[in-house]
């Protein structure tokens, strides 16, 4: 069924848009009871705040400007250690989102205005019903990386421990699943091992299927702000923006990218660059590894990448001739159907060269969404709680001690992953569904097959700031939730930073905090006896403190949020010894902080400077496998191999949020376009800005025909913030991570005939 917004909430939009606080403050029914129409009392008219932006996993930190306790506008914090000053345009737009006319004012239930009370009854009694007739099975949540880590560690404890679910994942599966899949077999633990310091003490930087110069542009700042004149070199299909800018561009043939570390790595062993003592030392299975790689001679890797043989004895002598050598990765490898050995091949490059735990070095996964670090430790999604094994009795153990849990409501299996989830809603055995913060509508792989699964449902649950996405159009209960700016929390960003989000604005309507929210729908489900200590945010930011007790992550030494305010953020681990100058470091804690007797943390710090790693042994691990075959490779009746990828800085994901802004809409197209080669639209009769027709084996759509030679002759590219894009895209899958696939599926073009 469709969701449209009633008039009545049209109208009551209108009259918060004309009147704002007062009549914010009437709506609310419970004022106090849980967090509506409140601001912290600790904001000072007239004051400046900070807080962490809510988009990339960058992380930035802004100052926040206020009147009478409400932010009224926002710059770059130049104290902050990420950004030093600096922001991208979707930071400087920050608050614009949270002022637009659809925001969702009340809950909707089968499309009519409820009170929150009617809406967590109507959650607890279909839910609890289909439970009862169908099993644990039968319900799912589909997460995000874009709410504070507080809350979603609420929402995995409710949904797993306190409603019984089973299934439970989040979209960070779209974007970091592969590089935390990739760190733990390699490392032992999910482990970004770098600081954005890193950026600018390289001599060498490796970025693969990467795009900061528009995806991460402070992170491009900070590369810019290298003096050691380094060496650039971009690996990518595409001549994107960054490859554009860097000293050295590989063009390779899409998703021939493991081939070609396979082959980088042969050709460093002929030049003698491995660092033997440092993979003796440190490493298991080199050996096998350098047996295997025998096989990709520099003739079969220029053969099967489109590379000269002498482009990959350059890049190879650039890695070989440098002390500093960073390797980085974000979704064009992420995103691959082999990509989880395609992220072990550059950790393998790292290794193999002694590139690893030094400034200016390392294999580094660069994340996508503002908290899918967070999200990848305390989710409690496909894993337990706080990096914990549901599978190990310990883990369970020591998580329920500290929840004060009946042990036995942990499921002592991992849960299915997003895609097996949209499966089984698909083939009948998920019944309902509630999605949190994102919207799989649009951005899921063939979203077309994903949204006939999605009518199929019994009860669909969408809670979000806006009705009017996608997936929320669809729902039978849409719950309003508040935005960044309007909740406290912490994120973790993509360096392991921790820092913190305020709440300086009241959200609008009867919105509330995702967290509030919860504790709504705890109390429905059965008085909320198991969540009585989750009062606030902070006091679960104590309870996290304890689950991260003795793992990698270890963050016991942050005291509160205000020492993480204080102390521009602070990277894990930083554990309670190391804040009490204790002269040991907790088992495999491998830190670079200065001195062991420090009371206080660097602002920079980076893992495995003593060589340690995260498996029992100490040791990281070198992974391979042999490279397979496109899913869908083209042929004569879909001769063009479809690429996609982020398109401005101004857009993010879906457009939800961004789109909501006068100023980035701008800075990006309006409608949907491919890039195409101009020899190709020679040949297909294609002008520059014709309406065309682009048709996978899945769908057909039109777009706006770009002609560039950024992309490669047979070869094409669309910007996946579109809605059209999934449709074309094809569902497969890397096996290890379950990450789908989005890079590469095939499609024919046409000129549209008017």
């Amino acid at each position: 069924m469709k969701l449209k917004l009633p008039a009545k909430a049209e109208a009551l939009q209108k009259l918060v848009r004309q009147h704002g606080g007062p009549l914010t403050s009437r709506l609310v029914r419970e004022p106090g009871a849980f967090g509506l129409g409140q601001v912290p009392s600790r904001l000072k008219p007239d004051a400046v705040t900070t807080a962490v932006c809510g988009f990339c996993a960058t992380g930035c930190g802004l100052k926040l400007h206020l009147r009478d306790g409400h932010a009224v506008n926002l710059s770059a914090d130049p104290a902050y250690p990420v950004n030093l000053g600096m922001a991208c345009p979707k930071g400087w737009e920050a608050l614009t989102p949270l002022d637009a006319p659809d925001r969702g004012l009340t809950p909707l239930l089968e499309g009519k205005p409820v009170t929150w009370q009617t809406a967590a009854g109507a959650f607890a009694t279909r839910m609890k019903r289909i439970l009862e007739e169908h099993g644990p099975e039968s319900v799912a949540v589909l997460s995000t990386g874009q709410i504070v880590t507080e809350e979603m560690a609420f929402l995995g404890a409710f949904a797993k421990f306190g409603m019984g679910l089973h299934h439970m994942d989040s979209n960070t599966r779209q974007c970091m699943a592969t590089a935390a899949v990739a760190y733990k077999q390699s490392f032992g633990f999910d482990a970004p091992p770098f600081t954005y310091a890193d950026f600018e003490e390289s001599d060498v930087l490796v970025f693969m299927g990467s795009n900061p110069c528009i995806a991460h542009p402070i992170m491009w700042q900070r590369v810019m702000m290298n003096r050691r004149n380094p060496k650039i070199v971009v690996i990518d299909p595409r001549r994107t923006e960054t490859a554009q800018a860097a000293t050295h561009h590989c063009a390779i043939r899409p998703k021939s990218d493991l081939v070609l570390l396979y082959g980088l790595a042969r050709l460093l062993i002929e030049k003698g660059a491995v660092k033997h003592d440092f993979v003796e030392a440190h490493t298991t299975g080199y050996e096998a590894f350098a047996e295997f790689i025998e096989g990709f001679d520099a003739a079969r890797v220029s053969r099967e990448t489109g590379l000269t043989e002498a482009r990959l004895h350059e890049i190879a002598d650039l890695i070989a001739g440098h002390e500093r050598v960073s390797f980085w990765w974000t979704m064009g490898v992420n995103q691959g159907h082999e990509s989880t050995r395609t992220a072990q091949a550059i950790i393998n490059l790292a290794l193999m060269t002694g590139n690893m735990g030094r400034p200016g070095t390392g294999a580094n996964s660069i994340t996508g969404q503002c908290n899918a670090m967070g999200s990848r430790l305390f989710a409690n999604a496909t894993s337990l709680l706080g990096g914990h094994d549901a599978g190990k009795p310990a883990d369970r153990a020591k998580v329920a001690g500290i929840l004060g849990i009946p042990e036995d409501r942990i499921p002592p299996q991992s849960a299915v992953t997003y895609d097996q989830i949209i499966e089984r809603i698909a083939d009948g055995r998920i019944k309902g569904l509630w999605v949190l913060a994102t919207n799989p509508s649009h951005s899921w792989i063939d979203s077309e097959a994903c949204n006939r699964a999605l009518e199929k449902l019994d009860f669909l649950v969408v809670q979000d700031m806006y009705p009017t996405t996608d997936t929320a159009k669809r729902a039978h209960l849409y719950l309003p939730a508040a935005g960044w700016g309007e909740k406290d929390g912490t994120f973790i960003n993509a360096e392991r930073r921790i820092g913190v989000v305020k709440k300086v604005r009241r959200a609008p309507g009867q919105a509330l905090s995702d967290f509030n929210i919860l504790r709504l729908l705890a109390e429905a489900w059965d008085g909320g006896g198991m969540f009585r200590g989750w009062t606030s945010p902070e006091a679960v930011f104590g309870i996290l403190k304890q689950l991260s007790a003795g793992q990698p992550f270890d963050f016991t030494g942050i005291e509160d949020y205000s020492m993480l305010c204080k102390e521009g953020g602070i990277q894990w681990p930083w554990s309670a010894a190391e804040a009490q100058g204790s002269a040991g470091q907790p088992e495999g804690a491998a830190v670079q902080a200065g001195s062991a007797a420090v009371t206080s943390p660097p602002r920079e710090r980076r893992l495995f400077a003593d060589g340690r790693f995260f498996h029992t042994d100490g040791r990281a691990k070198f992974l391979f496998e042999a490279p397979r075959p496109l899913p869908e490779p083209t042929d004569n009746a879909y001769p063009f191999c479809l690429l996609t990828g982020r398109g401005t800085s101004a857009q993010w994901h879906t457009n939800t949020r961004t789109g909501k802004s006068d100023v980035l809409r701008k800075l990006h197209p309006q409608h949907c376009l491919v890039e195409i080669h101009p020899m190709d639209a020679a040949l297909l009769r294609i002008r520059n800005q014709d309406r065309v027709i682009i048709t996978s084996r899945r769908a057909t759509v039109e777009a706006t025909a770009i002609l560039t030679p950024c992309v490669q002759p047979g070869q094409c590219f669309m910007p996946m913030h579109y809605e059209e894009v999934n449709r074309l895209t094809l569902a497969s899958f890397d096996p290890h991570s379950r990450q789908p696939s989005y890079k590469a599926c095939a499609v024919r073009i046409g000129r549209k005939v008017e």
